[in-house]
């Protein structure tokens, strides 16, 4: 079976291809510090070919929902160095997916301090949880070009204490309507400067953020994900397929560890040509993600159309997914009212293993 054949991401060996997708859930603490619980959580799914830690904010006023991981404190460093001394221990191995929310946040969560983004185009049609309950999401103010370095560098220092954490690795995260994908569609950046306009300028900041991090794990040990056709956050773009083609050339170029496409749903006819598209101008590690099952990941594998497979919320579910893809086995269901319950051990720490 080839999802379970082991193979290369970048610089990291992996022994299998069936890979723990990013899910937020949650379960970190007040002060956004990741602590036992996460770290048995993540122990848990260590069979996986390679983890990959939920969205975790690089800036103290880029939160956009409460107990979620940071990763820009000494706190922050050693709470997730529990997280990844458990996985280690366990034989696995674990990226940090490092990440911005822009402007798919509130000031109530942030105090007081207004979102960025590339443009004052708001988040509409969704409210966002805060402390004050569900409200609206502001306009953004559109980021500076003399500000844009400094969001560069935070995700620069991001991955430095993830590796100082334990990581193997990060993830850069420029999908689902966060600040990276922001620039990158033009659905939201309207900018008239070096970031926006052509494809070329939108990409800048993802590229440069992608440079920052490889100046820290050397760049066969940083992945990308992008979603140019997920319509979460209110994103579109005009020319899904151009900005895959650059996406993907520009990996290309840099020997990016990994790339990781992921899809709104796989079997969409236009997700299956962008994954066709991503395979032409890329030719390293590509990992797609997007309600794969055992089978579909398998048929993508053996067509030449990824390298692996990112699994979410079946890997959420069991464990031990790997090992029941061996198998053939069944399934546990997930219970989606304890998704997102903080401090939890329900629906996180207790789906049985099999035969358990």
């Amino acid at each position: 079976m080839q999802l379970l054949s082991p193979t290369q991401l970048g610089s990291l060996s992996i022994p299998n291809r069936v890979l723990f997708a990013p899910l937020t859930r949650v379960r970190a603490d007040a002060s956004n510090v990741p602590g036992d619980l996460m770290a048995e959580y993540y122990r848990q799914r260590a069979s996986a070919g390679l983890l990959i830690a939920e969205a975790t904010m690089v800036a103290g006023d880029g939160q956009a929902w409460q107990h979620q991981p940071g990763i820009h404190s000494a706190a922050h460093v050693a709470g997730w160095k529990r997280v990844t001394d458990a996985v280690h221990a366990s034989g696995g191995r674990i990226y940090l997916q490092i990440w911005h929310p822009g402007r798919a946040t509130h000031p109530a969560l942030n105090a007081g301090i207004q979102p960025v983004s590339s443009s004052t185009k708001p988040l509409r049609g969704d409210t966002i949880h805060t402390p004050e309950g569900k409200l609206d999401y502001p306009a953004p103010r559109p980021l500076r070009l003399d500000e844009i370095p400094g969001i560069v560098e935070l995700f620069r220092v991001a991955a430095a204490n993830a590796k100082l954490a334990g990581f193997d690795g990060v993830q850069v995260h420029g999908a689902h309507g966060y600040l990276l994908d922001q620039f990158l569609r033009d659905g939201v950046n309207d900018r008239a400067d070096a970031y926006g306009g052509s494809i070329a300028n939108r990409a800048r900041l993802l590229f440069e953020v992608v440079d920052a991090a490889a100046s820290v794990f050397g760049i066969g040990r940083v992945g990308l994900r992008f979603s140019p056709l997920v319509g979460f956050n209110d994103m579109v773009d005009s020319d899904p397929a151009g900005l895959v083609a650059h996406v993907a050339a520009e990996s290309e170029k840099r020997a990016l560890g990994f790339l990781e496409l992921r899809h709104a749903n796989y079997d969409q006819a236009a997700e299956y040509e962008l994954a066709r598209i991503a395979r032409q101008h890329f030719t390293g590690a590509l990992v797609r993600n997007g309600g794969f099952t055992r089978d579909a990941g398998e048929t993508a594998i053996a067509d030449g159309l990824a390298d692996a497979i990112a699994y979410g919320v079946p890997f959420l579910a069991n464990p031990d997914l790997p090992r029941r893809f061996l198998l053939n086995a069944p399934l546990n269901q997930p219970d989606t009212n304890t998704f997102y319950l903080p401090g939890a051990t329900a629906g996180y720490t207790d789906y049985p293993f099999l035969g358990v």
